[in-house]
């Protein structure tokens, strides 16, 4: 039994294009059997699905079905042919095709061939591409067709490989939709890539737009009703739709006006689908009655009038716009167009065949037709053509090609080294410059969208913090930063090993307050710095020697001054405590890492800036500074207290008595 697709397929064609579709089919069939796609079902669902489109959405006929079909019949027998036009299958193909079909196939067998880095993911360059590889229109609306149906089951693909038909579909295929006003198929690609690239905004928009759907239903009721006398008495019938902005479109604009999904105020239109036979000059009566029947009741914003029947746009898209203000006061969009402007506005002007009843090929649908592909192919070949805005992402974001063909999504402003570091860390970290398109370029270089980039690195080759200037990924500024900080390490110990061994030789010694008052003084903002710059010989290690040298001249000096000066004895502060030596003016304070109490066996340490510190002898810290610093150790005694003084005057005056 027949596939369900193509059983629908046929049902549209003659008995000579039955014949001829199945034909291909079984060709594709046999070239196909045992081909797999990635969830593991047969391949031939693929180009079964990509003709169903062509012929029931798209509406092009027969000859474009089977080409469909031709092509990836030779594509999968020609695996190891780098020409597929010249397989000895399509040869075969020649001799039972009909001529028009066999270069619809060598279209396609050419775009297959085009490495999408050639295009620079630039639609205009891609359409100029396919255009030089076949003139016939068909090829480029059987592409869009293949494009849809990738991306119906893109779920199937691996994350890597999904990335980048997202990337490519956005950058490349829906702007060709919209161009040729294949405007179904545009939201539906659109709304696609918003799934899988934005999947919470996506969930969080089609909740709300489920959820917001009996208010639509009960506005479309009170807008219609004081209509509905009047569109009657006039005797037209017509299809009230509201039609819902899809979610793409809702997001898009919630990005753009930095709005919430309730501020989305045109979240959805009214469109009056008239029932008109298809001539032009009633078509637009009707319309324009309708229009004239809408804002009788209801207020128009006459600078949101959009008159595209009178004047079509390029594409062949029809339709009235208006805005009106509704008794409640809210904006509601208004479409109005006639049955056939609003299939041509779905599907394209492909669907100028169906209204003429031709289900077979010949005459007035097919002159319809062709008349559509021929504008299809000034559209292409136009340089003037309507642009399509692009996604936020494609704002924000920018894809660069690896040699291979991967695709690579970067930051807006990313550089050379941005992206060697997106390949691999050791890569960037290593990175000295890249040819981009050929061209040698400096690690600094701005990269655009569709850059091929090779990178050229050296073993030699090491990050500076200058680096951190010009990257703006935040994995290449993690990494940067992360090796600048082991080079430092590594570079301290080289010097706090070298300090180390100097100081033995010249037995010298230096505290760790002092070492960190020398590195302020030469401005290092942490020892780190400090031991790295006397490691790479930034500093040299010889100013501790002269810091050492100098403290110990001037403690001398104090020395000497103090062992001439009088008896002195403590402030009121430290009146605990006399010292023997003739210090006068010297101020003396308990330790605070003893804290000595009266009576306690103690001695003085003379310090830079705090005087004489007063510790217990059996300070923690007692053995050390009596080791390293003998020169500063010194006597000191507890000063008797005043009661102590008065007990002695006491005594005195009895033996004075006695």
């Amino acid at each position: 039994m027949l596939p369900k697709k193509l059983q629908e397929i046929l049902s549209d064609f003659s008995e000579r294009e039955k014949k001829m579709v199945l034909s291909a089919y079984e060709a594709a069939a046999e070239a196909l059997q045992g081909k797999m796609r990635s969830n593991s079902s047969p391949f031939i669902e693929h180009p079964l699905g990509v003709a169903h489109i062509v012929c029931k959405e798209i509406g092009l006929r027969a000859d474009a079905v089977t080409a469909t079909l031709l092509h990836e019949a030779n594509r999968f027998q020609a695996e190891n042919v780098t020409d597929l036009n010249r397989t000895p299958l399509l040869e075969s193909f020649r001799a039972e095709y009909p001529h028009d079909i066999i270069e619809i196939v060598e279209g396609l067998n050419n775009i297959s061939n085009v490495q999408l880095q050639e295009t620079n993911l630039d639609e205009v360059r891609y359409r100029k591409l396919i255009i030089s590889y076949s003139t016939d229109p068909r090829v480029i609306l059987i592409k869009l067709a293949d494009r849809l149906e990738v991306m119906r089951t893109i779920n199937i693909l691996p994350p890597a490989k999904r990335t980048k038909k997202l990337m490519e579909t956005m950058m490349l295929y829906i702007p060709l939709a919209h161009q040729l006003g294949l405007y179904r198929i545009k939201s539906e690609l659109e709304d696609i890539f918003l799934k899988y690239t934005e999947p919470e905004r996506y969930k969080e928009i089609t909740r709300k737009i489920k959820e917001t759907e009996p208010q639509r239903e009960a506005l479309v009721e009170r807008f219609i009703n004081p209509l509905r006398e009047k569109l009657d008495r006039e005797g037209i019938r017509y299809v009230l739709k509201a039609r819902t902005k899809s979610p793409y479109s809702i997001w898009k604009k919630m990005q753009t006006q930095q709005i919430t999904f309730d501020k989305v105020y045109d979240l959805f239109a009214m469109r009056f689908i008239i029932d008109c036979e298809p001539d032009h000059v009633k078509e637009e009566a009707l319309c324009w009655k309708v229009y004239s029947l809408v804002t009788e009741e209801y207020t128009p914003d006459t600078k949101r009038l959009r008159d595209w029947i009178s004047k079509p746009r390029d594409n062949g898209y029809e339709s009235l716009h208006t805005t009106v203000q509704t008794k409640e006061g809210l904006p509601v969009e208004v479409q109005i167009r006639t049955t056939r402007m609003d299939e041509i506005a779905e599907k394209g002007q492909a669907a100028h065949w169906s209204y003429k009843g031709i289900k077979g090929s010949g005459g007035s649908g097919k002159d319809h037709l062709t008349d559509w592909l021929n504008q299809v192919r000034d559209l292409m070949q136009s340089d003037d053509e309507e642009k399509y805005e692009h996604a936020a992402i494609a704002l924000d974001e920018l894809l660069v090609y690896t040699p291979t063909g991967d695709l690579r999504q970067l930051r807006a402003g990313s550089c050379v080294l941005d992206f060697a570091f997106e390949i691999h860390s050791n890569l960037g970290l290593h990175c000295t410059g890249a040819r981009v398109n050929g061209k040698m370029c400096s690690i600094r270089e701005k990269l655009h969208t569709g850059d091929v980039v090779e990178i050229i690195s050296s073993k030699n080759q090491k990050p500076t913090a200058d680096w951190l200037n010009f990257v703006v990924s935040s994995k290449a500024r993690s990494k940067i930063k992360q090796k600048l900080k082991e080079e430092e390490h590594a570079r301290a110990a080289v010097g706090k090993e070298l300090l180390a061994r100097r100081l033995k030789n010249w037995k010298l010694v230096i505290s760790d307050a002092e070492l960190f008052f020398l590195s302020k003084k030469h401005k290092f903002s942490n020892l780190n710095e400090f031991f790295g710059a006397l490691g790479s010989g930034q500093l040299d290690v010889a100013v501790v020697k002269d810091f050492i040298t100098h403290k110990m001249e001037a403690e001398a000096a104090t020395e000497t001054k103090t062992e001439s000066a009088p008896a002195a004895k403590a402030s009121a502060a430290s009146g605990d405590f006399l010292i023997d030596r003739k210090l006068k003016g010297v101020e003396l304070k308990p330790a605070k890492c003893c804290s000595p109490v009266y009576g306690d066996p103690i001695f003085g340490f003379l310090t830079i800036r705090d005087g004489i510190k007063i510790h217990r002898e059996n300070c923690p810290n007692a053995a050390r500074l009596r080791e390293n610093y003998p020169y500063r150790v010194i006597e000191v005694n507890w000063a008797p207290r005043q009661k102590e003084k008065d007990g002695d005057k006491g005594d005195t005056h009895k033996r004075r008595q006695g």
